[in-house]
């Protein structure tokens, strides 16, 4: 089963229920859903499209991103969705290890995908799921994924150098089947889809749980509070998202003084892509009148490990214990926490990855023969066998749901003429992290901070950019020269306050 036929299984059970309400409101039935995957998949064929090339689509959210994930896999190749709001450098740096044949912007939704779609000189095609552009990269295509991909995601990895997830149809729809059940969704219900789908989150506990359930998807390109409220108040009933957008939900009700939210037909809220902390626990809560469930999952594991079921007013803060189908052990031989029975977390089963694409030695160093994959992530088991993340032993940031890799933000600043060196570390604020960046330079009197901003800001998307700098002479280092990135914070104190 290929993930098209999700699509194809939905339209012949229910050929006139709703996929999905577009950006503008638009209703797409989903017998026009399946109509517009096939024209899109019509399109890559006649432009030279063939099984296993790789689409790389430059996106925001919208009913064109959809199909042309599904229409990639129907035309027998591999979607690589990529963020319209990354930046040239980090697109062109994906494109080189891609080799896409085809590469697609979501022009009619996303300003900064037409943007790139000029600087690529891309071609205006206007079809029954919206405008889009299209061009046809230089060079060679390259090496085809491995057979089963349907999917190559794109992290940047704590080298820094741009990795690609390869996830299988496999993945994806386990992911699909695994999040339905878990969110208890069904054909009738709506969910709200600002989880961006260049992302594994949005990707597989959105898109894939909805195809999977004949359900609706109701897109945002982009998070609005104001929107969120709309359409909670106009019946959607599972709400999958970030700390930040519950945050910013409450404020905007607050506020303005809007109503609240318990006469809605909302049954499931989650918050996924940061820890949980109990008194905030409570509050999202008691704002909803619903359990506020959490997770715990990454890329290569195409979103789920571990998952909560919590009636409403558990004091459980865990990420829950391991999907149906997946195992988790630790291996308390990594890290260096005195804590006894914390290890890194390994998991294995059918959401792990194929490995990385192109990138065999990678692949060796996380994903074992046996087919466990090491997360690089610190963790425990409580009594209920629910786990507990402690810590990331790859230095991972989550910023607003995004992944923010340190080493791609330190060469950054590292480029620029006043910096000696950068270090970056995450700091947990409420219901978030923020991205803290220490550089060292000759003078720090003297260096200009908004300067160092704005030239890192050329090549960071706008989720990856430092809140806050930190200029100094010298860094805490180790007698080789490392810099002890667990001190930054203790040393530099008095200026994160």
């Amino acid at each position: 089963m290929k993930i098209h036929d999700l699509i194809h299984r939905a339209t012949a059970a229910t050929p006139d229920a709703t996929a999905l309400l577009d950006v503008d409101g638009r209703a797409v039935p989903y017998a026009d859903h399946a109509a517009a995957i096939a024209e899109l998949a019509g399109l890559l064929t006649a432009r030279g499209f063939a099984p296993g090339d790789r689409l790389l689509i430059v996106a925001e959210n919208c009913h064109a991103t959809a199909a042309l994930i599904f229409a990639a896999s129907l035309a027998g190749g591999v979607a690589v969705p990529v963020n319209a709001r990354m930046t040239e450098g980090e697109i062109a740096r994906i494109v080189e290890h891609a080799t896409p044949r085809l590469i697609i912007f979501t022009t009619g939704v996303s300003p900064d995908a037409g943007r790139h779609a000029e600087r690529w000189a891309a071609t205006r095609h206007d079809t029954a799921s919206g405008t889009i552009a299209l061009c046809a990269p230089d060079g060679d295509v390259g090496e085809a994924a491995t057979p089963d991909t349907a999917v190559i995601l794109y992290t940047t990895g704590t080298t820094g150098a741009p990795k690609g997830v390869m996830l299988t149809h496999g993945n994806l729809i386990f992911a699909g089947r695994t999040s339905a059940e878990l969110r208890d969704i069904e054909a009738h219900d709506i969910i709200y889809g600002a989880l961006p789908m260049t992302h594994v989150f949005g990707l597989a506990s959105m898109l894939m749980a909805a195809s999977t359930k004949g359900a609706c998807i109701r897109f945002e390109a982009r998070f609005r509070p104001d929107r969120l409220y709309a359409a909670l108040k106009g019946g959607a009933t599972v709400f999958p998202g970030v700390p930040q957008m519950h945050a910013l939900l409450m404020s905007h009700v607050a506020e303005n003084g809007l109503a609240g939210l318990s006469d809605t037909p909302l049954h499931y809220v989650s918050s996924g892509g940061a820890p949980l902390d109990m008194a905030w626990k409570r509050k999202a809560e008691a704002f909803y009148g619903l359990a506020l469930q959490n997770g715990y999952g990454m890329t290569e594991t195409t979103a789920g490990i571990c998952a909560t079921k919590n009636p409403i007013g558990t004091p459980d803060v865990s990420c829950g214990p391991p999907l149906p189908g997946v195992e988790i052990m630790l291996d308390t031989s990594v890290g260096d926490s005195a804590d006894a029975g914390v290890g890194e977390v390994l998991t294995r089963g059918p959401h792990v990855m194929d490995g990385y694409y192109r990138n065999a030695e990678a692949t060796k160093s996380v994903l074992q023969a046996d087919g466990w994959l090491r997360t690089g992530d610190l963790g425990r088991l409580d009594g209920d066998g629910f786990l507990h993340i402690v810590g990331r032993a790859k230095e991972l940031i989550i910023r607003g749901g995004f992944n923010v890799y340190p080493p791609e933000v330190e060469a950054a600043f590292n480029d620029h003429p006043d910096v000696i060196q950068c270090a970056v570390i995450g700091r947990a604020i409420a219901g978030d992290e923020e991205v803290l960046a220490f550089v060292q330079c000759a003078d720090p009197d003297t260096l200009d901070l908004d300067d160092l901003r704005a030239f890192a800001a050329r090549s960071l998307a706008a989720y990856k950019r430092p809140s806050r700098i930190v200029a100094a002479r010298t860094l805490p280092a180790a007698p080789s020269g490392k810099i002890l990135k667990h001190k930054l914070a203790s040393v530099f104190a008095d200026r994160l306050t």
